[in-house]
């Protein structure tokens, strides 16, 4: 037996930002040349002036990064090389003697912090009200190019190549078998480890289902279904500007986002304004400092262009599970949440899914799931994996 090279080494990482970063941060914020205002009374035009602008002012002001930096240490901020990456990734391992392996994944603008909710009920349920049978040993990578993980320099860094990474991420934590969950992107990445490691990936949790209805499912939708598919349409024709942006010139719009912190927070916060549950109101279901701690993961590494180019690798890559000939062969759950974007039928995922072991459709929350619903979510992936840890 070989003994591990160089490259195999996980260790921890601590994050340690310096002063002169963030009173950089604060000198841009107060020299902001801010837009004129918009010319509707509402959101329609994207984010509104006044909330970018008090947004901003209470990242200058009263926003405090050290707190922030002291809960990614705390997680058990790790780093390995992997692919000729570094990654950053949190592992935080329970205490209860049957706890199981849970990947978490990520997608954009998301962040390891968009599970911190869950991190403890997940790892230590007594403590949180809940059965010790149900713990998780938690691991929360950062993709390529996001957080700090280091920027792939060469094309492929596609969904498919994640997932090989974080089966080797996995396995090099001395995990055999896992579940794994994952929302947005982190939904392609999920779907992909399942289609390609089923022996390890014992089963497969989603909030953002990865199905989209084929012309003959769409012509043959319930009522139900009908209004799936026109909030899916919606998104497409209303939303989702950033997504072509980022598909086919991410580097333009990486500029910009490089360079203005008020930028960027717009860029972000019109997601969190879109697409959580809120009614335009995003500081209503999450805390404003958390909307910040999000788009620090994004300035201070500069990682706008290196996480934009992920959707420009994608729309290259042909791996879209819509083009999958074959149902997933994985156990798996699906939790709708009202907000989301793109939700799909039971029966709909029944088709494409040898074996669907829960479903859920639920009554609050939106595309940010894990910050804005994280009890209703932990409690959707315990019920998902529950059946699941003995088989």
């Amino acid at each position: 037996m070989t003994s591990p090279s160089a490259n195999d080494v996980v260790e921890p990482f601590t994050i340690a930002v310096p002063d002169t970063e963030l009173l950089d941060l604060r000198s841009r914020l107060a020299a902001t040349r801010w837009p004129d205002r918009e010319t509707v009374p509402d959101g329609g035009q994207g984010p509104q002036l006044d909330r970018v602008r008090a947004l901003c002012d209470h990242w200058a002001t009263g926003y405090d990064w050290r707190r922030t930096e002291k809960v990614i240490n705390d997680l058990g901020s790790s780093r390995t090389v992997i692919d000729g990456i570094d990654i950053h990734f949190l592992h935080v391992r329970s205490a209860e003697p049957d706890a199981v392996p849970l990947l978490l994944c990520h997608g954009w603008p998301g962040s390891v912090l968009e599970f911190r909710h869950l991190v403890g009920p997940l790892t230590d349920p007594v403590a949180h009200g809940g059965d010790a049978r149900d713990a998780f040993h938690v691991v929360i990578p950062s993709m390529p190019g996001f957080g700090f993980s280091g920027k792939p320099t060469t094309t492929g860094w596609n969904t498919s190549r994640v997932a090989d990474a974080w089966i080797t991420l996995m396995r090099r934590l001395g995990h055999d078998t896992w579940f794994a969950q994952g929302g947005d992107w982190g939904s392609a990445v999920v779907e992909q480890i399942a289609r390609k490691a089923p022996e390890q990936c014992l089963g497969v949790h989603f909030n953002l289902p990865l199905v989209f209805p084929t012309e003959q499912e769409v012509s043959a939708a319930t009522a139900a279904e009908q209004q799936m598919i026109a909030r899916a349409q919606r998104y497409q024709d209303e939303l989702s500007a950033y997504a072509w942006e980022q598909a086919t010139r991410p580097q333009t719009i990486g500029y910009s986002l490089s360079d203005s912190p008020a930028g960027l927070a717009a860029w972000i916060y019109t997601l969190f304004q879109d697409v959580t549950d809120s009614g335009g109101n995003p500081e209503e279901v999450i805390d404003r400092d958390e909307i910040l701690d999000d788009v620090m993961l994004y300035w201070l590494p500069n990682a706008a262009a290196s996480s934009a180019r992920l959707y420009w690798e994608e729309g290259r890559a042909g791996t879209a599970p819509r083009t999958a000939e074959r149902p997933n062969p994985v156990p798996a759950g699906f939790s709708i949440f009202p907000g989301e974007a793109v939700q799909a039928s039971r029966r709909w995922v029944e088709r494409r899914y040898e074996t669907v072991v829960h479903y859920d459709q639920l009554e609050r929350g939106g595309h940010f799931a894990a910050l804005e619903q994280p009890d209703v979510l932990t409690d959707q992936i315990r019920t998902t994996f529950r059946g699941l840890r003995a088989s």
